[in-house]
């Protein structure tokens, strides 16, 4: 899908294209699960690479800044809801494209990051103003991390709360794919970080000042950015650390409730043996005690039942119970 706006006067405008029109400069492409024919059309528009281009396409494509010649490619991981997972979270890459005239986003999926800018809920954007549109896109990104982790912070309590009452192996299973979403995240948000630090040094390089145009509000947006992505990562280690320490936790609770439930079942079965091995004894076809005498099977219950009390009395002591 292929998508193209502007903005006029604060407000953002579709355009319709057709073969052979030509596009205003400061315009922003947008694809979304493109086609072929339409990345032939934005790279026949826009000059751009189709190389460059398919760069997003690829799900294992890792954060990235690319130069060349005219153009600039920021390969970036944002976060994305995912049904397929149980706890339904995964990252995808988006790939931001500038070149002199025009700016170009690449996503396999429609996003949260996006969305905001082509329905024209986001305010103070224009597409004319590349580097601007790009700090806000990485911060969109921030915040979308961090309102993910809160969720993730807040699901894990309820979880955790859900153990507590019952040992399922539901729960267990959540708190798994939780920490593999964790995962991802990490190596997401660290890979973004360094893609952060690469633009702070790379746009204070005169070179590429022909691509973009640095401006002071833009700087701090930049900064806004970094302060971001940086509690992000920090936000993102204490909650990995709190899960792992929550399932080596809930892990020996386990195992624990395991060797209780063992000790218990040995000591019924010490318990049981009593009388049942008294009963064998009676049970020979040897002369026992009492065999003669007609209160002899009453004898024999009450030896068992004073020794079976007994070992209770023991067992119980010793907390077996």
């Amino acid at each position: 899908m292929l998508n193209i706006y502007t903005t006029t006067s604060d407000r953002l405008v579709g355009i319709e294209y057709r073969s052979g029109d030509s596009i205003e400069p400061g315009a922003w492409f947008n694809l979304i699960r493109p086609s072929a024919s339409e990345l032939r059309v934005v790279s026949e528009v826009t000059g751009a690479p189709l190389d460059i281009l398919r760069a997003a396409l690829d799900q294992e494509e890792s954060s990235r800044i690319e130069v060349d010649d005219d153009i600039m490619l920021i390969l970036t991981n944002i976060p994305k809801s995912d049904d397929s997972l149980m706890f339904g979270y995964d990252t995808i890459p988006l790939g931001i494209i500038i070149s002199e005239k025009y700016f170009i986003t690449v996503c396999l999926e429609e996003n949260e990051v996006l969305e905001d800018f082509d329905s024209g809920h986001y305010h103070f954007f224009d597409t004319a103003k590349r580097t601007r549109f790009l700090f806000q896109i990485l911060y969109r990104t921030a915040v979308l991390y961090l309102k993910d982790l809160r969720l993730m912070n807040r699901k894990t309590d309820e979880i955790e709360q859900a153990l507590r009452l019952s040992m399922k192996n539901k729960e267990l299973f959540l708190l798994l794919d939780l920490q593999k979403a964790l995962t991802y995240f990490t190596v997401s948000l660290r890979t973004n970080r360094s893609v952060i630090e690469r633009l702070m040094r790379l746009f204070g390089n005169k070179n590429v000042h022909h691509l973009v145009k640095l401006r002071e509000d833009d700087e701090e947006l930049l900064e806004d950015v970094r302060i971001e992505y940086d509690q992000a990562i920090e936000m993102v280690q204490v909650h990995s650390d709190v899960l792992s320490s929550t399932m080596d936790a809930f892990a020996s609770v386990i195992s624990n409730n395991l060797n209780i439930v063992m000790k218990f079942l040995a000591s019924v079965t010490i318990v049981m043996a009593i009388p049942t091995m008294i009963a064998s004894f009676f049970g020979m076809n040897v002369p026992v005690p009492w065999q003669d005498n007609f209160a002899g099977f009453h004898y024999a219950m009450s030896v068992a039942a004073i020794l079976t009390t007994i070992v209770v009395y023991l067992l119980w002591k010793k907390r077996m119970f």
